[in-house]
């Protein structure tokens, strides 16, 4: 018999009557014949809680550092009351399960805590349990560090948890239930012809997590890609049976039969754009600013340089999250007695609107269409940046939803 993950997010959780759907839908998997492993996040709301009562508790004294170690104890009980609940329903049901916390696995994590990465799954005792005919329900999100403290993967961190415990059971599948029933062409709250889409690569999936689409944590589909795992995202708010062949595949490229040249428009409102006057226009400055960003965390994401008018000079625009946008300033100002330039200024009103598709590997067009169809709109581009699949531009805020429903409909996304 085949093994399968299933990972519920916490507004699939959100209270009991939601964990007993969650149960049905993991009992009618394990009557189709699978060996089964759950893993579940907090109710929906209550790792917010949980971490205001640490924010609550104050911050450290002077001299001493965070204590990141016990945050995660606190913010990782959301997930232990979740598997014990489901676990519980389950047995409840005739259907023999137990909860597992990530330390009895165990997942090994880094300890980065707040944020930790997962280092290895030892899944020998999980496969003997799961092979006994025993749902495993997994608390997500949690793992523990080699001297035995537990460490948090960060927001979202239960999908990461599921696709590892996949790649380490050597599941089928690693199906992520949530509250869509897929993965879009675009938001449907912004474009009602949005479609579901059958099957997505990795690649395109990654690009659409990290660019704003918030169906799969972004870490989860590196991961996936990684050991291969193939991944379903689909509705949890359905009764077994109700909706066959519904979801979307996160799957290897080579699956996919007909390439689309574009997939989907992904948009982002967590932009701050940066702009410096008169730079100096000789080699170093450029590894002097971004240097100092990295030292400090800052995350950078489109980059443009150009010439100013006065001779020698340059001017440069990037863009960071707007939670940085403040800490940036501060970063480059500190650093402009050593590189000399005039000005420097922030505009937080952007938004950052995106075309992905494995297609433009082998088109020509892609970029004309676009632009061609912001023009027609009014839309003006303030920076451009390229990869191999995707086109990502940065507009004025106010024009979000406009350039959306254009691009979505430049590339007959509302078609497919």
């Amino acid at each position: 018999m085949s093994r399968l993950v299933m990972k519920f997010g916490g507004t699939s959780v959100a209270d009991l009557e939601r964990i007993r759907r969650v149960a049905r839908l993991v009992n009618a998997e394990r009557a189709a014949g699978h060996r089964v492993a759950v893993v579940v996040s907090a109710m929906a709301g209550k790792t917010n809680e949980l971490v205001a009562w640490t924010d609550g508790s104050g911050a450290a004294a002077q001299g001493l550092t965070p204590s990141d170690d016990e945050y995660d104890v606190v913010v990782a009980s959301g997930e232990q009351v979740t598997a014990g609940l489901l676990a519980m329903t389950l047995r409840n049901m005739g259907v023999p399960a137990r909860s597992w916390m990530g330390w009895q696995i165990p997942i090994i994590a880094d300890e980065a805590h707040g944020r930790a990465r997962i280092d290895d799954v030892e899944p020998d005792k999980l496969i003997a349990a799961m092979d006994s005919g025993e749902v495993a329900v997994i608390a997500g999100f949690q793992g523990v560090t080699r001297d035995g403290r537990i460490a948090t993967l960060g927001r979202g961190g239960s999908d990461t948890s599921a696709v590892a415990i996949a790649a380490a059971v050597k599941a089928i599948r690693c199906d992520i239930y949530t509250d869509v029933d897929g993965v879009y062409t675009t938001d449907p709250r912004i474009e009602s012809k949005a479609r579901r889409l059958a099957k997505i690569s990795y690649e395109e999936m990654l690009e659409m997590a990290s660019l704003g689409a918030k169906v799969l944590q972004t870490r989860s589909v590196e991961l996936a890609m990684a050991q291969n795992v193939p991944v379903r995202v689909l509705s949890s708010f359905v009764e077994p049976g109700e909706a066959p062949g519904q979801g979307t595949i996160v799957c290897d490229e080579e699956e996919i039969m007909e390439k689309r040249i574009v997939s989907g428009v992904a948009y982002s409102r967590d932009e701050a754009k940066i702009s410096l006057f008169g730079l100096p226009d000789h080699p170093g400055v450029s590894s002097t600013i971004f240097g100092a960003l990295a030292d400090a965390n800052v995350n950078v994401d489109m980059i443009v340089q150009s010439h100013a008018r006065t001779a020698d000079t340059a001017n440069m625009e990037f863009t960071v999250g707007k939670r940085d946008a403040g800490r940036a300033v501060e970063i480059v100002r500190a650093a402009q007695p050593q590189i000399g330039f005039d000005d420097v200024a922030v505009n937080d009103e952007v938004a950052k609107v995106s075309v992905i598709g494995v297609g433009m590997r082998s088109h020509t067009g892609v970029a004309k269409t676009m632009f061609a169809a912001l023009a027609e709109k009014g839309v003006n581009i303030q920076v451009i940046s390229t990869s191999e699949i995707k086109i990502s531009v940065l507009i004025d805020a106010a024009y979000t939803e406009l350039a959306v429903r254009a691009l979505h409909a430049a590339y007959g996304l509302d078609q497919l």
